[in-house]
């Protein structure tokens, strides 16, 4: 609104109208407290792009800012209060009738209605009515979930995260059942966000088997103690359980195909028919490591014509379909990862000057099979190829 000047009072003075400017109350400090906790609902809203809701297999965050919206749904003095801050429209008349004569929205007293004790008693993700899942299985497997004091410091982590996701620098890939956890790594699990923050010393479990305890950061801002184990079984049991890709992945492919995606590309392994001494000698582990956006077999057509494939027919070995995939980037990726096992040969083109081939490899096909799950499921970040083993090994 734009400000009377000093003109404006001597035009309205001739005119002989009196009046007043009236200025805006301040706000008492149960109104900013009742806006504070109503900006907070609309920033939920604006990151899953739903209301917060009610059901039991929510974290108590949502619940409670489902319970806190239904309250101020109920209370005209609150809808008028925060009807110009509804740019969602939250707050449309049809929940206008439903009148209360509540007017407390205090969080320990919105707390205490979802029976769940308040933070100075006891963590507040303890439910007052409901047996605590910590309570049918072992505390040493399921660990505890307790507000984390210093998430100031990973709460722009997963600002960056959920931006990374929307622009295609992370990928969201399901969860392999033998999928590894290491410290950095991010899921989604129970639809939170979960940050691997810390990884324990090895100790032998109850089962026998090698344990770690870990140190999980969720994006509701709490935390967990649990054991490996425990954390790999519940994001296989999730349904949408999900490993979130580390951004030097970059945008490679999708897992499996989604509804209206398209066949974007195929990685091709081959072995040369060459009489070469050195790749006869080798030949069930010299191999050609390719991306193309034709088919595979095609693509080795005219082989014998070609210095890539060694002036030689070749024999393709294995292929995988790929899905919205990147393919120079997917192809740098594989090059690199094996670069200290690439082929060094000359061969003589056409006019007798030598040429060095770069995309054939002295590796086991069962190596490379192994390298193109782990991209698959985004552990390959954690991998390196042992030239003399000819296998993967955990960085």
């Amino acid at each position: 609104m734009a400000k009377f000047t000093e003109e404006d009072d001597e035009l309205i003075a001739e005119l002989g109208v009196e009046y007043t400017i009236k200025k805006k109350p301040a706000l008492s400090a149960k109104e900013e407290r009742i806006i504070a906790g109503f900006e907070e609902i609309q920033s939920f809203i604006d990151e899953h792009e739903r209301e917060p809701s009610f059901e039991q297999s929510r974290d108590i965050f949502e619940r409670l800012y489902a319970t806190r919206l239904e309250q101020i749904r109920r209370q005209p003095d609150c809808v008028e209060l925060l009807t110009e801050r509804d740019h969602q429209d939250l707050l449309n008349e049809k929940f206008i009738d439903s009148i209360s004569d509540e007017d407390d929205l205090d969080d320990d007293a919105l707390l205490d209605g979802l029976g769940i004790t308040g933070a100075s008693d006891a963590d507040i993700t303890t439910l007052r009515h409901v047996k605590p899942r910590a309570e049918k299985q072992p505390s040493e497997e399921i660990g505890q979930r307790t507000v984390c004091k210093d998430f100031h410091i990973f709460k722009p982590l997963f600002e960056k995260i959920q931006a990374d996701i929307k622009s295609g620098v992370r990928k969201v890939i399901p969860y392999r059942k033998d999928g590894s956890i290491e410290k950095g790594n991010l899921f989604i699990l129970s639809g939170q966000k979960a940050y691997v923050a810390d990884v324990g010393e090895p100790f032998t479990g109850a089962d026998g088997r090698n344990e770690h305890r870990l140190r999980v950061i969720f994006d509701n801002g709490v935390e967990s103690n649990q054991l490996m184990h425990s954390l790999q079984k519940r994001l296989w049991d999730d349904e949408a359980g999900r490993r979130i890709t580390d951004t030097s992945m970059g945008p490679l492919f999708d897992d499996q195909p989604q509804e209206d995606d398209v066949a974007s590309g195929i990685i091709y392994v081959c072995r040369s028919q060459s009489e070469n001494p050195l790749i006869k000698e080798n030949r069930v582990n010299i191999h050609k490591i390719g991306v193309t956006g034709k088919d595979a077999n095609h693509r080795l057509s005219g082989a014998e014509d070609d210095p890539t494939f060694l002036f030689a027919k070749a024999d393709l070995v294995a292929s995988f379909e790929l899905f919205n995939i990147n393919r120079n980037k997917l192809e740098t990726l594989l090059h690199r990862f094996f670069a200290s096992a690439r082929l060094e040969i000359e061969i003589p083109d056409r006019f007798g000057k030598p040429y060095r081939p770069q995309e054939w490899f002295c590796v086991p096909l069962e190596t490379i099979q192994d390298a193109v799950e782990k991209i698959k499921d985004g552990s390959i970040i954690d991998h390196k190829f042992n030239i003399n083993t000819g296998l993967l090994e955990k960085t």
